[in-house]
């Protein structure tokens, strides 16, 4: 699902919505969730999951053409971990799917 695509869905379920309304909404949201992450702050929406920064210290790595040794500073980067129902829900999918697309083996 792309962006344009939650404004859609968001747009098709509430009438009272405008698409430009449903757009501005999920760019507020958006927006924030990321203004917060930058500011190393922690978010975390219940059933859903929880977004945070990790740490990835500086390390040495190589350059595969030439072999040489390469610096590789101090990164901070964003993690998200699922919550419970999100899984659950997640994974009573797929296995509600899967035999469905089996195919039957002859005997």
């Amino acid at each position: 699902m792309t962006r344009s695509d939650l404004v859609e869905e968001l747009a098709a379920r509430f009438a009272q919505l405008t698409h430009r309304d449903a757009e501005l909404a999920v760019k507020t949201v958006l927006d924030a969730m990321s203004d917060a992450l930058v500011r190393g702050h922690r978010i975390e929406i219940r059933g859903f999951g929880s977004f945070s920064i990790n740490r990835r210290p500086p390390r040495i790595g190589r350059n595969p053409r030439s072999g040489e040794s390469v610096d590789i500073p101090e990164k901070r980067v964003p993690h998200f971990k699922p919550g419970k129902a999100l899984r659950e829900a997640v994974d009573a999918g797929t296995s509600a799917a899967a035999p469905a697309v089996a195919p039957k083996l002859k005997s």
